[in-house]
C-alpha cells in the first residue's frame, strides 16, 4: 500500500510524492495531472491514499485508490 500526496512546486506546477520518500515521484503543470499521476502510482503499489493539498498546504481533499483501505467508508 502508498500513500501520495499532491503538492504545490514553490517553482511553478504541482508535483505528487510518494509519503515519506526524499524525491518526488511525478511534476505536472497543473494541479489534475499531479493528481492523476499519484492516483496511478498509488494503484500499481496496491492502493492507498492520496491526498491533496490547496495551495496554502493544506490537505482539502483525500481520496482512496483500490485496493486500498478507506478509513471512512460509505455507510449502507
Amino acid at each position: 500500500m502508498a500513500n501520495y500526496s499532491v503538492v504545490k512546486n514553490p517553482d511553478g506546477g504541482w508535483d505528487s510524492k510518494r509519503d515519506k520518500a526524499s524525491r518526488i515521484s511525478s511534476h505536472s503543470d497543473t494541479q489534475k495531472e499531479a493528481e492523476a499521476d499519484a492516483k496511478k502510482f498509488s494503484a500499481k503499489s496496491g492502493g492507498g491514499e492520496v491526498r491533496i493539498h490547496g495551495l496554502d498546504g493544506k490537505i482539502r481533499d483525500s481520496d482512496t485508490v483500490p485496493p486500498g483501505n478507506d478509513p471512512f467508508p460509505p455507510r449502507g
